[in-house]
């Protein structure tokens, strides 16, 4: 069973100011996070594309934006399973999970550094970036493509528009500044819906930044998981985390990589219940769901790989569904 944290109690009623947040987490991630989705409608009765604000950072934005657009948990899993999805925006829609992405494996990438003035920010202020966002800074652009995904967002919403919902953030980094950018919040850089999701999704070394503007993005989840934090004073009465790079309970993988990448989730998830804590001290309720030790072995050691994603899926929607079921009585805290 997936363990998970609740802080503060979940109210299933249907009139409650909701949030939903989305994290990063490749191609495997975007496999349990489905799962998730689906869990959390059957288990908290509510329409999750009827929630007040959408929070998605790379992989969990290209799913936000599918939800904001009106695609529905069951039709993403549909989708992710091979079969026709018959209604909604992706009524129709062919999309390659197998190649989608470029595959487990990135290309070569291009030589030289990725951000020389990001480099320079770190060196004169190190405290001001993050570590991602400052290895991200040496690491050399990438080659991969992602059409695929640019093409599916654009079948679900108006190409070169922003997304039917009004309150969908896709978080980003700028690659110049190491800053943290949620397209579509007020105050925000102004963007096409599917030019933000594919520089929330692009991770350095693998793919290319994204020019926004006069401005360069990269993947979101260098800075954060999650971004859960950007929810802290919206009077928000309940949120709800789905945190595929982050974990609770832990295998006990063999290979060194498979332990690197455990290390790593402990690292990514103390930063995300640090986040949580700002949102709870406003007097908002959070649930943080993430892959227990079942996921974590479905999942392996490459978030990138798809042969996985439908054992991931599989897992999540039982394990998943048995953390938001117990959700309901127990209050649970994890100490960062």
């Amino acid at each position: 069973m997936s363990r998970h944290t609740i802080v503060g109690r979940v109210d299933r009623s249907n009139d409650k100011r909701r949030a939903v947040v989305l994290g990063a987490g490749g191609v495997l991630g975007a496999a349990w996070s489905i799962g998730a989705l689906v869990a959390l409608e059957q288990t908290c009765g509510f329409d999750v594309r009827d929630v007040d604000v959408l929070v998605g950072t790379s992989a969990g934005s290209v799913l936000a934006s599918l939800i904001g657009a009106g695609v529905t948990p069951t039709e993403l899993r549909e989708d992710l399973l091979g079969r026709p999805v018959t209604t909604g925006p992706l009524a129709g829609h062919t999309y390659d999970h197998d190649r989608a992405t470029g595959g487990s494996l990135p290309r070569a990438p291009r030589p030289g550094l990725g951000s020389t003035r990001l480099l320079i920010r770190t060196v004169r202020h190190p405290m001001s970036v993050t570590p991602m966002a400052a290895l991200s800074s040496v690491l050399p652009a990438g080659r991969g493509s992602l059409t695929s995904v640019r093409n599916l967002v654009d079948t679900a919403t108006s190409p070169g528009g922003w997304s039917p919902h009004s309150q969908l953030w896709v978080v980003a980094m700028d690659y110049e500044s190491g800053r943290r950018v949620a397209f579509g919040r007020d105050g925000e850089p102004r963007a096409a819906l599917a030019d933000a999701v594919v520089a929330s999704c692009s991770i350095p070394a693998w793919y290319p930044p994204v020019r926004i503007g006069d401005r360069r993005y990269i993947d979101g989840g260098t800075c954060s998981p999650t971004s859960v934090d950007l929810l802290a004073g919206l009077d928000l009465d309940e949120v709800h985390v789905l945190a595929p790079m982050a974990s609770f309970d832990y295998d006990a993988p063999s290979s060194v990589g498979g332990r690197i990448e455990r290390g790593f989730r402990r690292t990514v998830t103390r930063r995300m219940v640090r986040e949580a804590r700002k949102v709870r001290a406003r007097g908002t309720r959070v649930t943080m769901v993430a892959p227990g030790r079942e996921d974590l072995e479905a999942i392996g050691a490459n978030l990138m790989d798809p042969a996985r994603r439908v054992a991931v899926l599989e897992a999540s929607l039982r394990t998943s569904a048995q953390a938001l079921h117990r959700s309901r009585d127990d209050e649970l805290s994890w100490s960062a």
